[in-house]
Formats: structure tokens, sequence, C-alpha cells
């Protein structure tokens, strides 16, 4: 294994054709609150996305976790254009037992259902498996957050299960949580999917 797993994952920039990570920086602030407002993003009540105003704290929030090794989160960038077009993390690492969880995503409304999210799952997968050698790779989303599974899902991701009454969701509803992994031995399969959505006629 490349990185040894009692560390936190270091800062690393992922690039592709239709996307680039970057580690977050409080210099993107501006470009994420133009991007969050290609769609008031904020507004809807099944998912979390950052308003303007909390932006600032959003980032602080993450980088935070950063420290902490708890959390690895990135500016997405769509390319060519060069534009911010929304945040990505590593979240909930578990060096011990090798898993980490894809999650806190949120993207414009002007890069939604384009190769970018395909790509930058692509990306963020294979540096998990092939770099930070982990065993498994979680998402999680709202049940009724149908966008979101049916994403999850194209990836080649499998539900593993339901958490019932598992979070409050912003508007102090009870969010029950679907739980989707990717593991190790499925990585190869899922990676030629992945690729093959990327590169097919659209």
């Amino acid at each position: 294994m490349a990185e040894p797993t009692d560390r936190p994952i270091q800062p690393v920039t992922l690039a592709g054709r239709h996307v680039r990570l970057e580690p977050l920086s409080p210099a993107h602030h501006d470009g994420l609150v133009a991007a969050a407002q290609d769609g008031a993003l904020w507004r809807l009540w099944y998912t979390s996305v950052p308003d303007p105003e909390g932006m600032a704290a959003e980032i602080t929030r993450r980088l935070g976790l950063q420290a902490a090794g708890a959390m690895a989160p990135f500016t997405v960038f769509s390319e060519p254009d060069g534009r911010i077009a929304g945040m990505t993390t590593y979240m909930n690492i578990d060096a011990s037992n090798r898993r980490v969880e894809i999650g806190s995503t949120w993207y414009a409304r002007r890069v939604q259902r384009s190769g970018l999210n395909t790509e930058a799952k692509r990306l963020l997968l294979g540096h998990a498996f092939e770099t930070l050698d982990c065993v498994a790779v979680e998402f999680r989303t709202h049940f009724l957050n149908h966008q979101s599974r049916r994403a999850i899902e194209r990836l080649g991701a499998k539900l593993d299960g339901i958490l019932r009454c598992h979070q409050r969701a912003k508007d102090g509803t009870l969010r029950d949580t679907c739980v989707y992994s990717v593991i190790a031995p499925e990585w190869p399969a899922v990676r030629s999917h992945l690729t093959w959505l990327l590169e097919r006629p659209r």
C-alpha cells in the first residue's frame, strides 16, 4: 500500500478530462458561492448545501475535520473551462479498517447530468482502492433523494441497507439514510463500467 493507513489522507489533486479535484482552500470561497448559486442548491430540503452566507463556515468546518484526520475535502473544477463547480470529500475515514466514505458532494446545476460526476467518482474510487488500499468505499444519501440514489447505483455501488431515523435533516425531519458501497474485489469491474460510461458516444 502506498500510504500507511494510520496517517491522515494526504491532500492530492486528481485530474481527468471533465473534472479536476483540488484540495479545498479558503481561496476557493467566491467560486464555491457562485457554484452554489447556480440552482440555489441550498434550498433542497433533502440534502445539505451551504448557502452563500454559510460558505466560509462550511470551508472552515471541512478543513477542521481534515486537520483531525476525519475528512479529505476537495473543490471540484469543471474542465476544460477550469471553473469551480462544487465540493466533494473523503469522509468518515476509518484508517484502521481501511474504509472511507465519498460524500458531502454537491455540484452546480450547469454540470449536473454531465460526465463530470462519473469521472470524479472514478478518480476518487481509483485513488481509494489503488493508492490508499481501501477494502471498501461507502456512499450515503437520503432515502428520498432519488436523483442521488440513481446516480450512486449507476456507478455500480450496491445497497448495504437503510439506517432508519438515522439523523435529523436541516428542516428538522428525521432522515432515513441509504448506505451503498463498492468493495475492493468489485473495483476492477466497476472501473471498467465507469470507463465505458465516460467513453461511450453521447
